[in-house]
């Protein structure tokens, strides 16, 4: 079933905007199959690189619809190296000179993705590809330079390690409602039971945002606490759930069976008396409210290395955390056994 402000409707409806060539890029990725997170997020790079063209004059056409394959095919590198520069300059106004180079890098992939399926997996009429020059292989994708130790130091702050991530769910649950006006607490207990289940699974399983979002009533199990959840390029995954948010998540459960609406996702929202699929920024708002009232402002991907970090403090195997978050490799998992090497450091100086 489609939900009307889910993934899929927002895909196809950017899908009027395209060519029919990227179109067919997006099917293909939908045979997969690739999340629709993931190839809305991809779509909105095409089109502010189409636009790019057109606002450039690359392009002979003002509708991005109308750009040809053969004008897109004679895109200059030094074209393209100067979108990308125009790109970096604008993130690092919004974002910071030290914080925008993941954001940059998928606008780069998602460029890079579709120029290689156009020069490699595509078919004409005469069995030849749409393209065959691709200007995306000159243009690289530059790793972030950061060590471990800086990584670790930018967090340090603002993970709920300890006893701390009780402490928040306890202030969420207890306390968050006196420190609001009257108006913000009806909105609040109207959510509350919600925004628990949220923040308790964050802490308690490790998701990402988007799988979290992407979660539908049968898709969990609490009998076994088990969620099943879809990872990055579409894999499916089975992910335990810590038993500490169980009474939470359970108390959303009990409220949100009880609704009567065709919306199969398990994390809704009813606004405008519209209920509708919970959105990634309606939950890194929440999350960013509640924890600055709590101790400071974090995001729902701060809460997943608070999680990472207390599971390899307890177990010292980066491939359970790995494993757990849905990771391919462990090498992602390095950042949590300096945390908790960080953490050991700062204990011992205590004493």
């Amino acid at each position: 079933m489609s939900e009307n402000h889910g993934y899929q409707y927002n895909v196809n409806k950017l899908m009027l905007e395209f060519p029919n060539y990227v179109n067919e890029y997006i099917q293909s990725k939908r045979v997969v199959p690739l999340s629709e997170a993931s190839i809305y997020e991809y779509c909105l790079d095409f089109r502010k690189y189409l636009q790019w063209l057109i606002d450039g004059s690359i392009t002979n056409h003002n509708q991005i619809k109308k750009i040809t394959l053969q004008e897109l095919e004679n895109v200059t590198k030094h074209e393209l190296e100067d979108f990308v520069l125009h790109e970096r300059l604008r993130l690092e106004s919004k974002c910071g000179s030290n914080t925008h180079t993941s954001a940059l890098n998928r606008t780069i992939a998602a460029i890079k993705s579709i120029y290689n399926y156009l020069c490699e997996q595509t078919e004409d009429e005469h069995g030849n590809t749409y393209m065959t020059r691709n200007v995306s292989r000159l243009i690289h994708i530059r790793k972030k330079s950061e060590t471990l130790h800086y990584r670790a130091a930018q967090l340090e702050g603002k993970l709920f390690l300890g006893d701390e991530t009780k402490a928040f769910l306890e202030f969420v649950e207890h306390n968050y409602e006196n420190s609001i006006s009257n108006r913000a607490r009806t909105s609040f207990k109207k959510n509350k039971i919600r925004d628990l289940a949220i923040l308790s699974l964050f802490l308690s399983s490790g998701l990402r945002c988007a799988e979290l979002v992407g979660i539908n009533l049968h898709d969990l199990n609490l009998e076994t606490g088990k969620v099943n959840v879809m990872r990055k390029e579409g894999k499916k995954d089975v992910v335990p759930i810590a038993q500490f948010s169980h009474k939470y998540i359970n108390n959303y459960f009990v409220t949100r069976s009880s609704i009567d609406t065709e919306i199969q996702a398990f994390f809704i929202t009813d606004y405008d008396q519209k209920i509708r699929k919970i959105s990634n920024a309606s939950i890194n708002k929440l999350v960013a409210k509640y924890s600055e009232a709590y101790k400071v402002r974090v995001t729902p991907h701060t809460l997943r290395h608070t999680f990472a970090t207390r599971l390899y403090n307890v177990s010292h195997s980066q491939v359970l955390v790995s494993n757990q978050l849905g990771h391919s490799s462990t090498k992602p998992t390095e950042l949590y056994t300096h945390i908790v090497s960080a953490e050991a450091k700062d204990a011992l100086s205590k004493l």
